[in-house]
C-alpha cells in the first residue's frame, strides 16, 4: 500500500448531537458547501481567543481579594469565593523578605511544594522585586501584602501564558499527526472543551497546577509527535512541578504492551527519571530537610479538605490509616483500568487510559483542592471531547468550587451545632459522582469502541499517538 488517503475528521455538528442541536439558531450543522479552511479563525486562534476570555473572567472573579490586599484575617477571600493561595504564600514563605524557596530559612513554615513549582514561584518573586525594589526585611503588613498584589499579578500573567500553552498544546495533540500517510486527522476544536472551562476561570489562579498541567501537556503532543525521549522530559519536569504527571507512565506500559513497542516505554521511562532527577539533585544536596518538606507534608497530612474521608471524618466516622487504604485502593483501580486496557476489543487510546488513572487517583485520595481539575481539562478533552458529558462534569466541579468556599467561611454551618453541615457534604459527593460519570462513559468507549467519539475510519486507533501511527503508516508504506 502507498499514499495511503487521510481520512478527515467530521466537524463537531456532524460528530456531536448536543452540538448540532445548539447550531440550530446558527443555520444548522455544517453542509456538504460549508469551507471551514477558508476563514482567518483557525481552530487554534479560536482556542486561543477564548481561552483569553475565560481567563480573564476569572481574573475578574479575584477582584475582591486583590481590593482586600489578600488579608487572610478578614475571612473575605473565602466570603467573596476569591481565595488564592498566591498572594498569601508570598507574605508566609519568606518571599516578601527576599528569601529563596528551599535555600533559605526563616520563622515561617518551608515551602511545601516540588523543587520546580519553587523555582517558579522563585522566577515571579524576582520579577516583583524588580518591579517593586529590593525586599527588605523589615517591611510592615500593609507593604508586605501590596506587594504580594504585585506577586499575584505577575503570577498571573506567567499562568495565563501555561493556559494559553495547554491550550495550544491540546489543539495540536488533538489534531494528530496528520504529515504521516494514512493518519486520520483528528479534531483540534476539541481544545475548546479545556479553554471554554469554567473550571479553568474559577480556579486557574487559585494555585500554580497550570504550571505542572502545561507541562503534562506537552508531554502529550510530544507522545503524539511519535517522541518517547522528549515525552519523559516533559513528564519529568512536570513530576518535579506536581507529582501527578508521573502516574501516566502507568497507562503508558499498557499502550505499549497492546502496541507490542516496549522500548519507546523504557525510553520515555529513563527519560522521566533523569529529567526529574537532574532538577531535583542541587536542592537535594545542598537543602535536604527542606527538600524532603513536600514528602513528609503530604505523608503526614490528615484527610482534607473535599475527599470523601474528610466527609467521614465530619460525620464523626474518620478512618484510621487512611495512606496505606488509599495505596491499596489506587492500586485495585489502577489493575482495574490495566486489566480493561488490555481485554479491550481494540488498543484503548493513551489519553483514555491517562485520564481514568488520574480521574481515579483524584476520586480516593485524601485531599481535594478546587484547583486540581486543571489536572483533567485536558486530559478529559483528548478522551471523552462530548459536550453533554463535559457539562456534566463541569457543573459538578462548580457546584462543589462555590460549597467549598461557603464551607470555609461558615456560611454553611446549621444553627444547631449537633445538626452536620450535609449541604457541603453533598457537594463533595456531587464532585465525585461527576469525575465518576465521566469515567464511566470512557470505560464504555473503551470496551465498545464504536462509541468513542474519537476514533474515525479503520486506519488508527488513536490518531495522537505518533509512536504507535509511525510504526503503522511505516508497514503502510513498505
Amino acid at each position: 500500500m502507498t499514499g495511503a488517503q487521510r481520512e478527515p475528521a467530521p466537524t463537531p455538528s456532524e460528530a456531536d448531537p448536543a452540538i448540532a442541536g445548539l447550531t440550530a439558531g446558527l443555520g444548522g450543522p455544517s453542509g456538504r458547501f460549508a469551507r471551514p479552511g477558508s476563514s482567518w479563525w483557525t481552530p487554534l486562534r479560536i482556542a486561543l481567543a477564548v481561552c483569553t476570555i475565560t481567563f480573564g473572567l476569572g481574573v475578574l472573579q479575584k477582584a475582591p481579594c486583590m481590593d482586600a490586599g489578600w488579608d487572610r484575617q478578614s475571612w473575605r477571600p473565602f466570603k467573596a469565593l476569591c481565595y488564592s493561595d498566591i498572594g498569601f504564600l508570598y507574605q508566609e514563605r519568606g518571599f516578601a523578605e527576599g528569601n529563596r524557596p528551599f535555600l533559605d530559612t526563616g520563622n515561617y513554615p518551608v515551602l511545601e511544594y516540588p523543587v520546580l513549582t519553587g523555582g517558579f514561584m522563585e522566577v515571579a518573586a524576582q520579577i516583583t522585586w524588580l518591579m517593586t525594589g529590593d525586599p527588605k526585611k523589615d517591611l510592615t503588613v500593609e507593604q508586605k501584602r501590596d506587594t504580594a498584589g504585585v506577586f499575584f499579578l505577575v503570577n498571573t500573567v506567567m499562568l495565563f501564558l501555561c493556559a494559553l500553552l495547554i491550550v495550544g498544546l491540546t489543539v495540536a495533540t488533538a489534531r494528530g499527526v496528520a504529515s504521516r500517510p494514512g493518519a486520520p486527522r483528528g479534531q483540534p476544536l476539541d481544545a475548546l472543551y479545556v479553554a471554554a472551562a469554567p473550571a479553568l476561570a474559577l480556579t486557574s489562579t487559585i494555585n500554580w497546577d497550570l504550571f505542572a498541567v502545561a507541562l503534562t501537556a506537552g508531554a502529550m503532543f510530544a507522545w503524539s509527535r511519535g517522541k518517547p525521549i522528549w515525552f519523559g522530559v516533559l513528564l519529568g519536569l512536570g513530576t518535579a512541578a506536581k507529582f501527578y504527571p508521573f502516574l501516566l507512565l502507568g497507562p503508558l506500559l499498557i499502550v505499549c504492551l497492546r502496541g507490542r513497542k516496549l522500548w519507546p516505554w523504557f525510553q520515555a521511562v529513563i527519560a522521566t527519571a533523569v529529567a526529574w532527577g537532574l532538577v531535583n539533585a542541587p536542592i537535594y544536596l545542598l537543602a535536604k530537610k527542606e527538600w524532603l518538606s513536600f514528602w513528609q507534608f503530604n505523608d503526614e497530612r490528615a484527610s482534607d479538605y473535599g475527599s470523601i474521608w474528610y466527609v467521614l471524618k465530619l460525620a464523626k466516622h474518620e478512618v484510621a490509616d487512611v495512606n496505606q487504604l488509599n495505596i491499596v485502593i489506587f492500586a485495585g483501580l489502577c489493575l482495574s483500568i490495566a486489566i480493561l486496557g488490555l481485554m479491550a476489543p481494540r488498543p484503548p487510546r493513551f489519553a483514555q487510559l491517562a485520564f481514568l488513572v488520574v480521574a481515579a487517583f483524584l476520586l480516593i485520595n485524601k485531599v481535594y483542592s478546587p484547583q486540581y481539575v486543571l489536572w483533567l481539562l485536558p486530559l478529559v478533552a483528548l478522551a471523552r471531547p462530548r459536550l453533554r458529558d463535559w457539562l456534566i462534569w463541569q457543573a459538578c466541579e462548580c457546584f462543589y468550587w462555590m460549597l467549598v468556599w461557603m464551607h470555609l467561611a461558615q456560611f454553611l454551618v446549621p444553627g444547631d451545632p449537633q445538626v452536620p453541615d450535609r449541604i457541603y457534604w453533598f457537594s463533595v459527593i456531587l464532585r465525585m459522582a461527576g469525575t465518576l460519570w465521566l469515567m464511566l462513559v470512557v470505560a464504555r468507549d473503551i470496551l465498545l469502541p464504536e462509541n468513542d467519539p474519537v476514533r474515525h475510519g479503520d486506519v488508527l486507533d488513536d490518531p495522537s499517538d505518533g509512536v504507535r501511527s509511525g510504526a503503522r503508516a511505516g508497514l503502510a508504506t513498505a
